[in-house]
C-alpha cells in the first residue's frame, strides 16, 4: 500500500491517490470523489490491463462535469423527482441538476468533495467526511465513511457507513464504469451479462420510475439467462436476493475475447445498469463501458412503497459491494 499526492483542487485542497495491491488485483483509489481511478487484473493469459474507465490523472476529474467515472455518489445516488421530497411533513429542496430533478447528489455531490483518508488494515483504506445539515438542500449532519479494500482473493469490497443527527435520506453506490476488455479498448457492448433479478423499476421520458415494478420476462430487461448486453440502458433492476449468504451474485460480466469474469455481490436491493450510452468521446464513445450500480432505488424519497432510504438519529446506515475478479 501506498500514497502519493497528484495535484489540487481550485480552493487549494490536495489530492492524494492510494494504491492497494493483493493477489493479482492493483486499484488506484483517488481522495477526490471516492474515484477508483484504474483496476487492473489480468486475463486468461495472463495479461494485466486496466479494466475500470477514467481520467489518466485528476485534472480530468477536476474539470469533469460528465459521467462519474468511479465516483462514490451521494448523498442521494440516482434521481429525486422535482428536486424535492417531503420528510415529517416538511419538504426539503434539493439542488437541481438534471433538468428539473436531482441527480447523484446534486450540483457538488460527494463525487466533488476531497475525502480524509487513512489505512484500514494492511489492504484497505478508509475515506470519511462530514456532509453538513444543507448540503445541497439535504437536512442533518452525515457523518460517512467508505472503507475500499482488497480481500484475499483480490475482490473490491466496499463498506459504507453513515450516522446522522436528523432525518435524512441516504442511497450511497459507486459508479465505476468496466471494460473487461480493457479501458479505451472500444466497446464493452459485447459483453455477456447475467443479472439475478425478475423485475425492475420502469421509467417515463425523464427517467423517473413509474412507481411499478414490472417483470422482465419475454423483454429486453431479461437477464437472469447470460447475453450480450447492448446499448439503451438505463435502468433500476429489483434484485432477487440481495446480501443473502449463499445465493449466487446479484451479477456477473464476462468478456468472451478476454476471458476476464466480473462478479458483484451487495446488500443492497436494486441495481442500475448503465450502458454510457450519452459517452461524448471525450475520452470515450458511447458503451465504452458498463456501470452496475449497486443502490437503493430512484426517487425513494417521493416512493414510499419502495424500500425506504430514511436514516434517523440513533441508526446506523450500513452498506456492502463486493466485486469479484477471475477468468474463464
Amino acid at each position: 500500500m501506498n500514497t502519493e499526492r497528484v495535484g489540487v483542487t481550485a480552493e487549494g485542497t490536495p489530492v492524494h491517490r492510494w494504491t492497494l495491491e493483493r493477489a493479482g488485483t492493483r486499484l488506484r483509489l483517488l481522495t477526490y470523489g471516492g474515484v477508483v481511478q484504474s483496476v487492473e487484473v489480468p486475463d486468461r493469459d495472463g495479461t494485466v490491463d486496466n479494466v475500470a474507465l477514467g481520467f489518466p490523472d485528476v485534472e480530468g476529474y477536476l474539470g469533469s462535469r460528465g459521467p462519474y467515472f468511479g465516483a462514490l455518489v451521494g448523498r442521494y445516488a440516482n434521481r429525486i423527482a422535482g428536486a424535492a421530497f417531503t420528510l415529517d411533513g416538511t419538504t426539503h429542496r434539493l439542488a437541481r441538476n438534471d433538468g428539473p430533478n436531482s441527480l447523484h447528489g446534486g450540483e457538488r455531490g460527494f463525487d466533488r468533495r476531497v475525502w480524509d483518508a487513512e489505512p484500514d488494515g494492511d489492504h484497505g483504506v478508509r475515506l470519511s467526511r462530514i456532509s453538513p445539515d444543507g448540503e445541497e438542500g439535504f437536512p442533518g449532519r452525515l457523518d460517512v465513511s467508505a472503507t475500499y479494500a482488497l480481500e484475499a482473493d483480490g475482490a473490491l469490497r466496499i463498506d459504507y457507513r453513515a450516522v446522522t443527527d436528523a432525518p435524512t435520506p441516504v442511497n450511497l453506490t459507486n459508479h465505476t464504469y468496466w471494460n473487461l476488455s480493457g479501458a479505451g479498448s472500444g466497446s464493452a457492448t459485447g459483453h455477456e451479462l447475467r443479472i439475478a433479478a425478475g423485475r425492475i423499476t420502469p421509467v417515463d421520458g425523464a427517467a423517473l420510475p413509474t412507481g411499478e415494478l414490472t417483470p422482465v420476462d419475454g423483454t429486453r430487461f431479461d437477464f437472469r439467462e447470460p447475453r450480450p448486453v447492448g446499448l439503451g440502458y438505463d435502468h433500476n433492476f429489483v434484485l432477487d436476493a440481495p446480501g443473502r449468504a449463499g445465493e449466487p451474485p446479484a451479477a456477473e460480466l464476462y468478456d468472451p475475447v478476454s476471458g476476464r469474469v466480473l462478479t458483484v455481490t451487495t446488500t443492497e436491493p436494486g441495481m442500475q445498469l448503465y450502458t454510457g450510452d450519452h459517452f461524448d468521446g471525450k475520452p470515450y464513445g458511447p458503451g465504452a463501458g458498463i456501470a452496475l450500480e449497486t443502490q437503493h432505488f430512484p426517487d425513494s424519497p417521493n416512493r414510499p412503497a419502495f424500500p425506504s432510504t430514511v436514516l434517523r438519529p440513533g441508526e446506523v446506515y450500513v452498506s456492502t459491494t463486493t466485486y469479484g475478479f477471475g477468468v474463464r
